[in-house]
């Protein structure tokens, strides 16, 4: 089987934010994206929008942007596109929110969006799918051509903690706190092709893959599978899946530099004659399992070993190695994002001090309806982690 690769030019960019349709009275999740979207100015003759369009469930709009050369240019196509939604979903009593999973709505009162592929793969999956109430934000980076795809996909497992634990968002599922920094990891990930790459060496490997995949009727399309970090044949990109969904806008321009400062500099390697670095795949599921349920406390596996070091530390060492990239790129601003969740706290722990200080999950959702449309840390309790 040979599957074509749709060269990109540099490491061009395309930012996926999934956003939440939030009852204005109740806080609860509307399922109404089908009244938004008809809404909405610029709808194509198919009804759909460029810009925005459904998910699984009707309580999400994703917000894409189109192919953009920097993150300063995708944020701004975002804000655009949001200016939209916010006055399409304000006469209806709706208000925008963002983070990996909803506090206080429960998976069983999700309408599916009516779409015959929705359909079809909730007839096959079942019950994994109908409770995949689950938001995200994805990150796609060009590549110029597959050789290089396998990989950068494998180097970037390397960094799945680190995304996560910088944008874990989702402690609470069904009005109960799960105990996990992300819980959507767990939720999301119970459907078959999720989870971390396989470590597939080339793109033979892939192909291969994919061929035997298609030919068992095991997938229809190879955009059903959904690791952390895939190949994107059709777009010519890399797409980082692993973050939650992030609250700011400014936690979305921080998932958007940090991916494509990461995938340039490996692509800059490989240029430079360089093998890329890997992990064994234990060392990769386990740390992403150690990110999921502690998020930016983990101690994530540093080496095949078994070696161990501090997330918050190696975060703090990654974010130094990439400033000079990201001053090439010119997402040095961006970048710095982190550094403010590394010091105020990551989603869920400003959640959770929310909940803390006010004591019912209603308040996190009003916390987190407030740091949507101000786009700043709604903070509680000492306000921060130092470091």
């Amino acid at each position: 089987m040979t599957i074509e690769w749709n060269p990109s030019s540099g490491s061009t960019l395309g930012v996926e934010w999934e956003v939440q349709l939030i009852d204005a009275q109740t806080r609860l999740l509307r399922q109404e994206a089908g009244i938004v979207l008809a809404g909405l100015p610029g709808l194509q003759e198919s009804g759909e929008h460029p810009k925005m369009r459904h998910e699984l469930m009707e309580s999400t709009i994703e917000v894409v942007t189109g192919i953009c050369g920097t993150v300063a240019e995708a944020k701004a196509d975002l804000a655009i596109s949001l200016k939209d939604l916010q006055r399409a979903a304000e006469p209806l009593g709706i208000v925008l929110a963002s983070s990996g999973t909803h506090a206080i709505s429960h998976w069983r009162d999700a309408k599916m969006t009516p779409s015959q592929r929705y359909a079809e793969l909730v007839q096959e999956i079942q019950w994994p799918s109908r409770r995949a109430q689950t938001m995200a934000v994805h990150v796609h980076v060009g590549l110029r051509d597959e050789h290089r795809a396998m990989p950068v996909v494998n180097a970037l497992a390397m960094y799945l903690p680190h995304i996560l634990g910088l944008t874990a968002s989702s402690p609470y599922w069904c009005g109960e706190d799960t105990g996990l920094a992300s819980s959507r990891s767990i939720v999301f990930g119970n459907l078959p092709h999720a989870g971390p790459p396989l470590g597939l060496p080339d793109w033979k490997a892939f192909e291969d893959y994919m061929a035997g995949q298609l030919q068992a009727g095991t997938i229809r399309t190879i955009k059903e599978v959904w690791w952390d970090v895939r190949p994107h044949p059709d777009f010519g990109t890399v797409e980082v899946r692993i973050a939650d969904a992030v609250p700011t806008f400014r936690e979305v321009g921080m998932v958007a530099a940090l991916v494509q400062c990461l995938v340039h500099l490996l692509d800059t390697q490989l240029d430079q004659g360089y093998r890329l670095p890997s992990r064994a795949p234990w060392v990769i599921a386990d740390n992403k399992w150690r990110a999921t349920r502690h998020g930016l406390d983990a101690e994530i596996i540093t080496n095949d070993s078994g070696a161990t070091a501090p997330l918050r530390d190696e975060v703090f060492e990654l974010l130094r190695d990439l400033e000079p990239v990201a001053c090439r790129l010119g997402c040095g601003e961006e970048l710095a994002v982190a550094s403010d969740v590394l010091d105020y706290g990551a989603p869920y722990e400003r959640q959770r001090a929310v909940y803390s200080e006010e004591g019912d999950l209603t308040s996190v959702v009003d916390a987190l309806v407030t740091e949507f449309a101000e786009d700043k840390f709604v903070l509680r309790g000492d306000g921060g982690h130092g470091g």
